[in-house]
């Protein structure tokens, strides 16, 4: 049995006003957790690590937008 699994059976085992206390605490968590990671980035902290192709601007070709067989 998997982690999700394992904690979705004990989830469902709790009476319904610890499964909504349950469900309010990690709401909350999700909330702090999104107000963490929506700092500002800081540019240039992996140089090198993503490479433009050349032909980025170029146009797409037509079997691109009609599919593989256009």
């Amino acid at each position: 049995m998997s982690t999700v699994a394992e904690i979705e059976a004990a989830a469902q085992q709790l009476p319904p006003a610890e499964l909504r206390q349950l469900i309010q605490h990690l709401v909350a968590r999700l909330d702090q957790v999104s107000l963490e990671s929506s700092k500002p980035r800081i540019a240039g902290l992996h140089p090198g690590a993503i490479e433009m192709s050349a032909d980025f601007d170029e146009p797409l070709p037509d079997a691109f937008w009609l599919g593989k067989d256009a």
